[in-house]
Parts: C-alpha cells; sequence; structure tokens
C-alpha cells in the first residue's frame, strides 16, 4: 500500500563548506522544515579552520571574511539545530557522507552533542523515486529559479525534489 503523497516531507540538511578535502569544514549550515520553510547561517570559522579553497568559493560564493563579518560562532549554530531538530529526532542529507563529518567537527567545537541524527535521504527513495531523482531535480531548479550551493536552498531543492518524484510515481 502506498502512503499519500500529501504525506509530512522530510527535513532536510544541507551544508556548505570550505572546500572537500582534509581539513574542510563547514561555512554555512541550512535546513528546510516540514512545512517548506528553510532557514541557513553562516559560521564563523574557529581559528584552527584554515583550510580554504578558492574553488569551493566560486561555487557557493561566500568569502572567508564574509564568514568572519556575519557568520555565527559555532555554538550558537549548534544550539540552533538542536533547537530545530531534537524534537524531531533526525533529519536527511543528500551528500551524508560529507555532511555528517562537516555536522561533527561543528558540534565537536561547540562542545556539545547532537540531540538528533543525521540520516541519508537514499533511504527514504524507493527505485522509482532514484530513477527519477536527477531529471527531476534539474527540472526543479529551473521551474523554482532555486540559487544552488547555499544551504538553505539546496536543502529546499532536495525536499521540493523529493516531493515532485513521490508526486510522479503516485499517479
Amino acid at each position: 500500500m502506498r502512503k499519500s503523497v500529501s504525506e509530512t516531507l522530510p527535513t532536510v540538511l544541507d551544508i556548505e563548506a570550505s572546500g572537500f578535502g582534509r581539513g574542510s569544514y563547514p561555512i554555512e549550515v541550512g535546513i528546510a522544515r516540514a512545512d517548506g520553510s528553510c532557514c541557513a547561517f553562516l559560521v564563523q570559522p574557529q581559528r584552527e579552520w584554515t583550510h580554504w579553497d578558492p574553488k569551493a568559493e566560486l561555487l557557493h560564493g561566500i568569502s572567508r571574511e564574509r564568514l568572519f563579518q556575519e557568520g555565527y560562532p559555532v555554538r550558537q549554530v549548534a544550539q540552533w539545530l538542536n533547537d530545530e531538530l531534537s524534537s524531531l529526532g533526525k533529519a536527511y542529507s543528500d551528500s551524508w557522507g560529507y555532511d555528517n563529518t562537516w555536522l561533527s567537527l561543528l558540534f565537536y567545537h561547540a562542545g556539545m552533542l547532537p540531540r538528533f541524527r543525521l540520516e541519508a535521504l537514499r533511504i527514504l527513495l524507493s527505485e522509482e523515486q532514484q530513477a527519477l531523482w536527477s531529471d527531476t531535480k534539474e527540472s526543479m531548479i529551473d521551474e523554482c529559479s532555486i540559487s544552488r550551493h547555499r544551504a538553505g536552498e539546496d536543502a529546499r531543492l532536495l525536499q521540493l525534489t523529493y516531493q515532485r518524484t513521490r508526486q510522479l510515481i503516485t499517479r
């Protein structure tokens, strides 16, 4: 028996980072809530977070200087995440390996433990959804004029893609 398409949307978390290599760290954390609203915070780098990949900056368009000026302290971002996600118990990510590593680093430097789990978004997807995912995601980018590589917008894009693939397979 299939679930209703009007079911609650998954809460999706996305993280933008200073790069993808060793020493990279989170620079922006965003979530798309079950009601479709999204929010994101820039993260102020810790003193020992020095890795910076100019190619990553070209993708997300966030300078290191901007992080120092507009970013929030890691403890404040970690507290926000716990406040947002602890009652849900979990959030989902399309890049679990990277996002979980950066999330762990954030919480470690905040001196806190996450009160939620991060799980791979793919565990929610049926084979049919997985087959439709890439093309549907590209359609959603065009249809919704989403700015890519910003944490809140990317989280919302994933959530919208999930929703649309559900709709497509239940028609």
